[in-house]
């Protein structure tokens, strides 16, 4: 068992990264009420391990699986079944999922009474070592991913790495693109031991996937920590998603998994700084490669060109003064935030 501390003063959490599912902190085990939302899929398999942790009986509620549903009308439904139980302000909410069960029962908690408390139990790859972690809480739009939410902060996140043997392929490359992005973004070692480790990586050997996803969790909580709702170099954790957000909206929000487009996201990120000269043609190729060698996609859907991009871009949550925001590689695990990205600019990216 391993634990990783989000330092937030008061709002402070732990991250328990564990081969079985964690013991809670005792005031959340001993909650009088306590509602989990989860799907289906992840339900069959664990919702029975996860009531054993409460030492009170335990609601549950199920959405459908899968990103077409994190939608309004889902936070509505789950808001819904709260009202009807009659749930209290003093309730525990629990996140047993992935990033849309994530995401959508912490917007949940951020809004039921004003805010109840809930614990992150992230069950894919992608949500362990990115979503569950750091308070960011949203439903996607036709417009727009993410652009409605809130931030809120869980009290405890419970990782139980064992669950990942189960997840499928498609789904665990997904998340390698979000690990793949902690080390483009700020940590150059971290790159070299992605692909020193590859090779375990994909059988998922459990301690190696603990030390990946350990250390993943300590680099976002460093920057959430140093900037919770993103004012400054937060921002640089959405390396490659100003891209990938425009092609999960346009293709419709499943088509592309979110780790899949944040990847090719990345990989036109690296081209745009090549352009400037930021990126030296071998480290395009080397960031290409590392995405490959998880099995992620690298190039851009073929029917979609700069003018299907540019809607999606100019409405991002990042967009400041009417400009467009973009975070830019400079090197081989080095990025900055950069707002003078021209339209032509973009255009030689689709070239």
């Amino acid at each position: 068992m391993q634990e990783v501390a989000v330092q937030l003063g008061e709002r402070s959490y732990p991250i328990i990264i564990s081969d079985t599912f964690p013991a809670l902190l005792p005031e959340l085990a001993k909650a009088a009420q306590v509602v989990i939302v989860s799907n289906p899929t992840v339900a069959e398999p664990y919702l029975a391990a996860v009531r054993a942790l409460f030492q009170q009986p335990v609601k549950h509620f199920l959405l459908p699986d899968g990103e077409a549903y994190k939608t309004l009308a889902s936070f509505e439904q789950v808001l819904s079944f709260l009202l009807e139980q009659k749930v209290s302000r003093d309730a525990v909410l629990v996140a047993l999922g992935g990033g849309v069960i994530g995401d959508m029962t912490g917007f949940v908690a951020a809004c039921f009474q004003r805010g109840v408390r809930f614990v992150q139990i992230p069950t894919t790859l992608l949500a362990q070592v990115d979503s569950s972690v750091g308070g960011k809480t949203a439903v996607n739009h036709p417009l727009g991913k993410n652009m409605i939410g809130a931030f809120k902060q869980p009290e405890q996140v419970l990782i139980n790495t064992s669950v990942l043997s189960t997840l499928p392929d498609r789904e665990f490359a997904a998340g390698m693109a979000e690990v793949a992005k902690y080390g483009l973004l700020g940590d150059a070692a971290f790159i070299q031991w992605l692909l020193a480790n590859a090779p375990a990586i994909q059988r998922k050997e459990p301690l190696v996937l603990a030390q990946m996803i350990k250390h993943c969790c300590q680099m976002k909580a460093n920057i959430v920590s140093r900037d919770e709702t993103e004012q400054g170099d937060r921002a640089l954790l959405n390396l490659g998603h100003t891209f990938g957000h425009a092609i999960e909206a346009f293709l419709g929000y499943g088509e592309w998994l979110h780790g899949e487009a944040v990847a090719v996201g990345m990989v036109m990120a690296a081209k745009l700084a090549q352009s400037r000269g930021w990126l030296s043609d071998n480290e395009l190729t080397q960031t290409i490669a590392l995405l490959q060698a998880f099995n992620l996609p690298t190039v851009a859907p073929a029917q979609m060109s700069i003018t299907d991009f540019l809607p999606y871009m100019k409405t991002d949550k990042k967009v400041k003064e009417g400009k467009m925001r973009f975070i830019l590689p400079t090197a081989l695990g080095a990025s900055k935030v950069v707002a003078d990205v021209t339209e032509h600019e973009l255009s030689q990216v689709f070239a």
